[in-house]
């Protein structure tokens, strides 16, 4: 899928969201080790990354060939500040209508609508590439999180007690999110 759009964040400064290329695995795979490294809400750390940069390379190329999935980095002053996408749940039949919705952003970038950008053009790739849900699972305690998921239509459909088993927090309760798209 492909993806290019430039957007104002909320300090006035521009932001470039388009699809992730090969060129950008090695920056990528860094920005994916920082932002992992700077929140204990996402499902891996840094030292569990299976990709190295050439293959961070290839899934980016992957993804901007890829007919119904897509991975969108944001450049603020030339920098990657995050990254969001969408993967197939599946391709049987019972399960290629919905899609999976994951993010990371820098944690200097938070609270400048990089988020809301990121999963608005998610959510746009979502509905041309013809699926009829979108899915997420976040960490009941982001409380951040969860308000912008909520602030675009995704609801809750059920909860995950021992969703996550954090090295620093022990047990983390998922909340399950689903948002019904249009077609």
């Amino acid at each position: 899928m492909k993806y290019n759009q430039k957007i104002i964040l909320k300090n006035g400064k521009e932001a470039w969201l388009r699809n992730g290329n090969a060129p950008d695995g090695s920056t990528v795979y860094e920005i994916f080790n920082l932002t992992h490294a700077e929140t204990d809400y996402l499902l891996s750390y840094p030292d569990e990354n299976s990709l190295d940069p050439e293959q961070e390379a290839q899934f980016l190329e992957e993804k901007t060939n890829s007919l119904n999935e897509i991975e969108i980095i944001a450049l603020v002053d030339g920098k990657i500040a995050g990254m969001a996408g969408i993967d197939a749940v599946g391709k049987k039949d019972k399960v290629k209508h919905r899609a999976d919705f994951g993010i990371s952003i820098l944690k200097e970038y938070w609270g400048l609508g990089l988020g809301k950008a990121l999963l608005n053009a998610c959510i746009q790739c979502a509905k041309d590439a013809g699926y009829v849900q979108l899915e997420l699972s976040v960490v009941a305690d982001n409380n951040r999180a969860l308000s912008l998921y909520q602030s675009v239509g995704f609801v809750e459909y059920g909860r995950n007690p021992k969703g996550f088993r954090s090295r620093l927090n022990g047990w983390q309760e998922l909340v399950l999110m689903r948002l019904e798209l249009e077609r």
